[in-house]
C-alpha cells in the first residue's frame, strides 16, 4: 500500500509538471513563470525625464532567458526594443494590445503584456517568450462554489476517515497473521506445531513453517534413533567386553588357586587368557579407530599400489586363515591391472571388515566373491557379493551407522558393531564411496567406488 501510494503521488507530481511546467535556462519552472517575470520586469525599468530606460540587470535577464522586449508609449508607438524579431510591428492599437494579453503561441513566441507607470505617465511593454504557453481564463459561479465548499471539506474528512479505517483494519489483519506466524514459530520450538493452511498472502511463510516443522520432526526422530542405537551399543559392548574378561578372570583364579600346576595346564590356561585379551583389545582398538577417523587424527599415508595384486593377496590371506579354511571365497577381475594411491593398512582393514562380515554373518555354505572392474566413468569398482541370507531395507539404511549391530549376529556375537562404520569412514577418507544392495534370501552386494587420478 505504501509503495502504491508513493507511486501515485510521484505520478501525480510528474503529470502536474509535465502539463504545467516548462524548462527554462535555470531549470524546470511552472508555466506561470513568464507571466510573473513580465509583471516583475517593471522593477528594472526607470523614468528619466519622460524617457524609459531599462537597467542593465534587466537586459542581462532578457539575454539569459533568450527573450525579447518592446516598450510602447501611450500612443501605441515603439520607443524602445531589445532583440525584437523583425516580423513584429513597431506600433499597436489598443485592441491589438488587449488581444496580445490573451494571444496564443505564434511565430515562435508567446507574448506577455504589462505596463509601467511613473510620474503620471504610462508605458506598455511586451516580452516574447520562446515557449508554447496556453493562456486561459477560468470563470465559475462563485455563489455555487461557496455552497460546495463545506461539502468538499466534508468529503475530504470522510475520505480521510475511510483511509484511517482502512489503515487500522489492515493493521489488525496484519497483526493477526503475524501473531499466527509468531505462535507457529513458538509451537515449532515447543514441538507442538500444527500445520497451517498454505493460502493467502503469507502462504510462502506458512509453507516454510510447515517444511521446517517436518524437517525438525525428522531430525528429532533421527536423533532419537541414534540415541537409542547408541545406548543399545553401549549396553552390548559393555556386555561383550565382560565376555572375554570373565574367562580371563576365571582361569587366572584357577592358576592362583592351584598349588603346582603342570606346564601343560599353564600353557592351556595361558592360551585361553591370551585369546580373550586379544579379543578385548580388538574391540577397544575398533572404538579408538572410529573416533580417530571421525576427528581426522589418524595418520594417513597413501602410496601407489597395484590394486589387482593387492586384492588377490588380501583374498589369499583370508583363505589361508584356519577360521575360514572351509569357506568358499572367489576372486574375479575384469581388468588386467591398475595403479591407485591407497593407505595400505587402512584400506586392507576396510576390505577385511567387508569380506569377514560376509563370511561370519551368513551360513557356512555361503559363497563370497570379490570382483574388481571399472564403470562408464572409468572409476574403480570393487564388489563383494554373497548368496547368503540378505538384509531388509531397514537394516540396509542403518548398516553403516556407528552404533548399529545387525540382527544376524549369532555367528559372531563378539563383534563390536563398528566394522562397517569403520569401512565406510576409511573408504570416504580415500575419496571413494560405498553402497549396499541386498534382498532377503538372495544375498548381499557391497560396492566400493574409487576415483582414478589422472
Amino acid at each position: 500500500m505504501s509503495a502504491l501510494l508513493f507511486i501515485a503521488i510521484v505520478s501525480v507530481i510528474g503529470m502536474y509538471y509535465y502539463v504545467f511546467g516548462i524548462t527554462e535556462p535555470e531549470g524546470l519552472s511552472l508555466a506561470s513563470w513568464p507571466e510573473r517575470f513580465t509583471d516583475n520586469f517593471s522593477l528594472w525599468m526607470e523614468n528619466d525625464d519622460g524617457t524609459v530606460k531599462i537597467k542593465e540587470i534587466g537586459l542581462e535577464r532578457l539575454d539569459q532567458y533568450g527573450l525579447w522586449l518592446q516598450v510602447i508609449d501611450e500612443e501605441g508607438q515603439e520607443i524602445f526594443c531589445h532583440k525584437k524579431p523583425a516580423d513584429y510591428p513597431a506600433g499597436y492599437t489598443a485592441s491589438e494590445l488587449i488581444s496580445l494579453r490573451t494571444g496564443a503561441y505564434e511565430r515562435g513566441y508567446t507574448v506577455f503584456v504589462n505596463s509601467y507607470e511613473d510620474s503620471g505617465e504610462t508605458w506598455s511593454y511586451l516580452i516574447g517568450f520562446p515557449y508554447a504557453i496556453g493562456k486561459h481564463m477560468l470563470y465559475y459561479n462563485g455563489e455555487n462554489v461557496g455552497r460546495l465548499s463545506p461539502l468538499f471539506r466534508m468529503g475530504i474528512r470522510i475520505v480521510l476517515c475511510l483511509i484511517l479505517l482502512l489503515v487500522v483494519s489492515y493493521g489488525f489483519w496484519l497483526a493477526r497473521h503475524l501473531g499466527k506466524i509468531a505462535k507457529g514459530i513458538g509451537n515449532v520450538a515447543m514441538r507442538s506445531y500444527a500445520p497451517l493452511p498454505e493460502k493467502g498472502v503469507f502462504r510462502e511463510i506458512y509453507r516454510a513453517l510447515n517444511q521446517m516443522d517436518t524437517e525438525i520432526r525428522c531430525s528429532d526422530e533421527a536423533q532419537r534413533d541414534t540415541e537409542r542405537m547408541r545406548k543399545e551399543w553401549i549396553a552390548n559392548i559393555t556386555h561383550d567386553l565382560k565376555t572375554p574378561l570373565s574367562p580371563v578372570r576365571g582361569y587366572a583364579e584357577l592358576l592362583m588357586g592351584s598349588t603346582a600346576p603342570d606346564r601343560e595346564v599353564i600353557q592351556e590356561y595361558g592360551g585361553i587368557i591370551l585369546k580373550n585379551v586379544n579379543h578385548a583389545e580388538r574391540m577397544i582398538n575398533d572404538l579408538k579407530l572410529t573416533y580417530q577417523l571421525d576427528s581426522g587424527a589418524i595418520p594417513y599415508h597413501p602410496q601407489t599400489v597395484r590394486l589387482v595384486r593387492f586384492l588377490k593377496e588380501l583374498v589369499i590371506d583370508i583363505v589361508n586363515d584356519p577360521v575360514f579354511a572351509d569357506r568358499s571365497i572367489g576372486f574375479e577381475s575384469n581388468i588386467q591391472e591398475c595403479q591407485i594411491r591407497l593407505d595400505i593398512d587402512l584400506f586392507r582393514r576396510a576390505l577385511n571388515n567387508l569380506i569377514i562380515n560376509a563370511l561370519t554373518h551368513n551360513p557356512p555354505e555361503t559363497e563370497v566373491t570379490v570382483r574388481i572392474g571399472t564403470d562408464a566413468d572409468r572409476r574403480i569398482l570393487i564388489c563383494i557379493s554373497d548368496n547368503g541370507a540378505g538384509m531388509s531395507e531397514k537394516e540396509q539404511s542403518e548398516l553403516f551407522q556407528r552404533y548399529y549391530r545387525g540382527t544376524n549376529t549369532k555367528e559372531k556375537p563378539e563383534g563390536s558393531g563398528l566394522g562397517l562404520a569403520i569401512a565406510k569412514q576409511i573408504i570416504t577418507l580415500h575419496g571413494g564411496d560405498i553402497a549396499v544392495k541386498s534382498r532377503r534370501g538372495e544375498g548381499t552386494q557391497f560396492t566400493v567406488v574409487l576415483p582414478v587420478e589422472d
